[in-house]
């Protein structure tokens, strides 16, 4: 994966940058290190979370989590969604530093605030579980909602999920059928089944509700789906 819009310094080393980008999908990852390092130093926020990538991944290097971070970090403090994202999930896992939920959340909180959606799942996760943060049912639908409005299928999953059960809100089988139904069409592998045991809870007329709404939501492009 490697990130196509430029940071500081805007087009001016667009085609050095994408010289790097050319290489690293033939697999050339020398020549990809040797351009966007140059980028990097001089403060592209795209470069240096392209090389994060790369010390992350071993590709073309030594695999070395430190490095990772430090790139990332660069990047993220930018602003740059993708390098504040990969940053948390580098806090969440312990990789270069000793596992830190809340540094996670923070990070993945200004990368959610900026539209990213895997932020958004991810963060939706920590309120669901309390870690990092206070457990926060509330919060937990907030972020996954506006995941599931990107298409996120996790988390249009958690999503129905916590309206079958009743997390967050009043238990309402219509809206979890409808979420369920949705991750289901974008390919949630345990969406299929979960519908189904929310089906045997509700009448045939209210499956057959939750199923226009589905229909109706996903026709909006998410914008219409209470």
């Amino acid at each position: 994966m490697v990130i196509v819009s430029l940071g500081a310094g805007g087009s001016v080393y667009a085609q050095d940058f994408q010289k790097g980008v050319r290489a690293s999908k033939s697999g050339d990852y020398a020549t990809a290190l040797k351009e966007w390092k140059t980028l990097a130093e001089r403060g592209l926020s795209g470069a240096q979370f392209n090389l994060g990538l790369m010390y992350r991944n071993g590709q073309g290097v030594v695999q070395d989590y430190k490095v990772a971070m430090k790139w990332y970090r660069e990047a993220a403090e930018q602003g740059l969604a993708g390098a504040q994202f990969n940053l948390g999930l580098m806090y969440d896992k312990g990789q270069s530093v000793g596992r830190d939920y809340k540094e996670a959340v923070k990070w993945w909180r200004k990368a959610a605030k900026g539209g990213d959606a895997d932020a958004q799942t991810y963060l939706g996760f920590m309120y669901y579980k309390g870690q990092g943060v206070v457990q926060d049912y509330k919060a937990a639908m907030k972020w996954y909602r506006l995941a599931a409005e990107q298409g996120i299928a996790k988390a249009q999953y958690n999503l129905g999920v916590m309206h079958a059960q009743g997390q967050g809100v009043l238990s309402d089988k219509i809206s979890g059928h409808m979420w369920l139904n949705i991750a289901a069409t974008s390919g949630h592998k345990n969406a299929v089944k979960a519908r189904g045991i929310v089906a045997l809870k509700m009448s045939p007329s209210d499956v057959v509700k939750a199923q226009e709404r589905a229909k109706r939501c996903m026709a909006f492009g998410y914008k219409r789906c209470d």
